[in-house]
């Protein structure tokens, strides 16, 4: 591949992915929050009222006016990456690019019509090349996917919600799917990672641009499986308190936990999924309209069976419980919330164990280090 920055290829040799899908890169649970979203109440008769009321033409002349955006002439080196992502996942249409001055590390992909790719300055000062072409590749993941309109729509609604906080209920409505447009945008960025992934095609460098995010512009003082090791301690210490701590954690956020992101990234690079497309077997774009929403449905059922099976967190593996039948459950519920040990109670049934109940107060060790 030639490095000339006036041809669209990749300025090193990278495998490209004519007609992917973006299928092919999809986490099963940005599919299944996306269903769900779309049958909340309310949602289509909003989306429909707001494709043709957002401000798009004024956000588009806000970057024009207020940001740098990206060309041969302008952050040129920003602008190769932004083609080469392009020419990559086989985007036809290169979309705008903007730098916006905010010292806080950050990216998105915005526009109804037309998607905009807008970075901050404290993002591209914070990312080596390989680092940022990894984020590149992340936002042009979105722009493949349609992220883009319910991104915008998500942007709107925050800040509607805002001005709107004292009309009675008014409020609540308008959270409702605030709330659940934030459960499936979490779950797209695990999607977007894969897509940086796929353009970047350096595993170290996508952990590394997530670990600097995560803490600042300090490699040397900072290690990647340190960083995947915290990822590891966070899914699987503390008790049902902390599960539930957990999840009221990330509810405000609109972007998982950038450890989890790391982990949830390193375990699809090292599966047999991942290297089938890096060998260029993967859904293509003309197959699209041939796929079965029933088949969607069934992977996203079994990878969230897969996932409450497999976690190493509390709550899932109570759910586990629960759905397995297993008995005994006051006592699993009790020693959960309580921290107390794993003694069992006599079982009638369901695979439980019999012996004597632990008091809570017995070697009640507080979180478990796992």
């Amino acid at each position: 591949m030639t490095e000339n920055s006036h041809e669209n290829v990749p300025s090193r040799q990278r495998r490209r992915f004519p007609g992917i899908s973006s299928r092919a890169y999809e986490h099963p649970a940005d599919r299944s929050a996306l269903v769900a979203l779309r049958k909340l109440t309310g949602f289509d008769t909003v989306f429909k009222a707001l494709s043709g009321l957002l401000p798009e033409r004024s956000l588009r002349l806000l970057f024009l006016s207020d940001s740098v955006r990206v060309s041969d002439a302008q952050f040129a080196h920003l602008n190769d990456m932004l083609r080469d992502a392009c020419y990559i996942l086989d985007l036809e249409k290169v979309p705008p690019m903007y730098v916006k001055q905010d010292p806080q590390p950050n990216a998105m992909c915005i526009g109804m019509d037309e998607p905009i790719i807008v970075v901050t300055t404290g993002l591209v000062e914070l990312l080596d090349e390989e680092e940022m072409r990894a984020v590149v590749g992340h936002e042009v993941g979105h722009a493949l996917s349609g992220h883009s309109v319910y991104r915008t729509i998500l942007l709107f609604l925050t800040n509607l919600a805002v001005k709107v906080a004292w009309i009675p209920l008014g409020n609540v409505a308008i959270m409702a799917i605030v709330t659940a447009l934030r459960e499936w945008f979490r779950k797209s960025e695990l999607s977007a990672d894969r897509a940086g992934l796929l353009v970047g095609q350096d595993p170290q460098a996508s952990m590394r641009g997530l670990m600097k995010i995560a803490g600042g512009n300090h490699l040397h003082e900072m290690n990647v499986d340190a960083f995947l090791a915290q990822a590891d301690e966070y899914e699987k210490s503390g008790d049902l308190r902390d599960s539930v701590l957990k999840i009221l954690n990330v509810l405000p956020r609109t972007h998982p936990f950038t450890a989890v992101r790391a982990a949830e990234l390193r375990k699809w690079s090292e599966t047999r999924e991942f290297q089938r497309i890096m060998d260029g077997h993967y859904p293509r774009r003309d197959e699209d309209k041939d796929t079965s929403v029933t088949d969607s449905f069934r992977e996203s059922a079994s990878h969230y069976a897969d996932t409450v099976r497999t976690s190493k967190d509390p709550l899932m593996k109570l759910v586990g419980d629960i759905a397995g039948g297993a008995g005994d459950l006051g006592g699993k519920l009790r020693d959960k919330f309580t921290g107390g040990g794993s003694g069992g109670s006599s079982a009638t049934g369901g695979g439980g164990t019999s012996g004597r109940p632990q008091d809570p107060e017995e070697g009640s060790s507080g979180p478990s280090k796992g």
